[in-house]
């Protein structure tokens, strides 16, 4: 028998008290994807790929992937399974590594109408009896709206943090980061004290700091965030009313910079009014400094924290859009603007999610929708290329050799 390394009983007390607070199934499973304990409808209960024939391994893949993503990006994880179904995850640490995970799901973050007329009609191509099987089996699977998701995330990521006795070494985290923070900048003010003249305020080194937001270079804009608090502490004067204003002017500037890039417009309003309120309520310049260098890193964890969920909503609404506008001409600023993300921001977003970029997506979608017209002969191939969405015939039949490996009239005649 294998021994576990790290406290098996403690995580299916985990997994069953989630599944019963929340209503839904949570699987405890090793670091190689198998299941060690299930409670309620969970994806080995789970029978909707088997219906529609699909493989369970592609499941047992992207479970995977979800727990080296959750590591990555510090303890949890959103993402959709094959079947379009979400789940989210957070890795147990056994002697030093990932032992084994808590994943919860499937559910549907979308309405069922739209995920039945998405993901298994347009999508999965599911039609007559298995269609109507799978809906039958979408009654044991809840529906959850993507905040309530980011909630039961966050609380799976404490619950679990509790088993991996995180606690005590995060607060050793923060202490050695608040240190680490508090030398940066007593250095900088040293720096600038041995100057021969105050120098003037770094506009320069604030152009930096916002590109660096933008940019998603969190190690960079921790850097020069710091510098840019060393100079106003030390031209300030230590007179905290004089203090207080500027601070908040850097950081309305990082919170626009950070939701133009992307980040969550209320969330990152929330967290500017939260620190006015506590900058108004400090009155000792001391207290202030401490405060400073306690709040940096909190508050660069929560402009650079574009949770799973987010992603997983935004990719959902982009590609219900591609394939309803498919024919029409779209660009990536279009869908940017549909999903209230920036150009910039939302490419990045996009191939990371989907490995391929907006443009190459694109192209199979309306590729994929070609195939089906070549089948009527007497339609032109000019007039098919319009109709999916191509404005040149010898662009499309370009693209058309490239994904299928034939150009369009030997695949037509090949279906004789």
């Amino acid at each position: 028998m294998r021994e576990e390394t790290f406290d098996l009983q403690l995580a299916k007390e985990c997994a069953r008290s989630f599944s019963g607070a929340c209503g839904v199934g949570c699987t405890v499973t090793d670091a190689s994807g198998q299941c060690l304990f299930e409670c309620g409808y969970g994806c080995v209960t789970c029978r909707v790929c088997h219906i529609a024939g699909r493989s369970k391994a592609n499941c047992t893949k992207t479970h995977l992937y979800g727990m080296t993503e959750a590591v990555r990006f510090g303890g949890k994880y959103i993402y959709s399974g094959p079947m379009g179904l979400t789940c989210f995850v957070s890795p147990i640490l056994g002697d030093g590594s990932v032992a084994a995970k808590l994943t919860v799901g499937p559910f549907l973050m979308v309405e069922r109408r739209d995920y039945i007329a998405y993901d298994l009609e347009e999508c999965g191509k599911l039609r007559g009896e298995p269609l109507q099987r799978v809906i039958r089996e979408l009654d044991n699977i809840p529906y959850f709206p993507p905040e309530r998701v980011t909630e039961m995330s966050n609380l799976l990521f404490m619950a679990v943090g509790f088993m991996n006795n995180v606690s005590a070494a995060e607060r050793m985290r923060n202490i050695q980061g608040n240190d680490a923070i508090q030398g940066q900048i007593t250095a900088y003010i040293q720096e600038i004290k041995h100057s021969r003249e105050q120098p003037p305020y770094p506009f320069e080194t604030e152009g930096k700091l916002l590109r660096a937001v933008r940019q998603m270079n969190k190690p960079e804009a921790q850097r020069l965030l710091n510098e840019l608090l060393g100079h106003i502490l030390f031209s300030s004067g230590g007179d905290i009313e004089r203090i207080k204003p500027r601070l908040y002017e850097l950081l309305v500037l990082i919170g626009r910079t950070a939701i133009e890039a992307g980040a969550d417009p209320d969330e990152t309003l929330r967290i500017n009014h939260h620190y006015l309120v506590q900058m108004d309520q400090s009155r000792d310049f001391d207290a202030l400094c401490g405060w400073l260098a306690q709040e940096c890193n909190t508050l660069m964890d929560s402009i650079f924290d574009f949770t799973g969920v987010r992603h997983t909503n935004v990719i959902h609404k982009s590609i219900q859009y591609l394939n309803t506008h498919y024919r029409e001409k779209i660009t990536l600023e279009d869908v940017a603007r549909w999903v209230y993300l920036s150009p910039a921001y939302f490419s990045r977003v996009f191939k990371a999610e989907m490995g391929e970029s907006f443009t190459a997506y694109l192209n199979r979608i309306r590729i994929e929708h070609s195939k089906e017209l070549l089948r009527h002969k007497s339609i032109r191939l000019t007039d098919i290329a319009l109709l999916v969405g191509f404005e040149e015939q010898s662009y499309f039949t370009k693209v058309f050799k490239k994904l299928v490996g034939v150009p369009p009239l030997q695949y037509r005649n090949s279906k004789d």
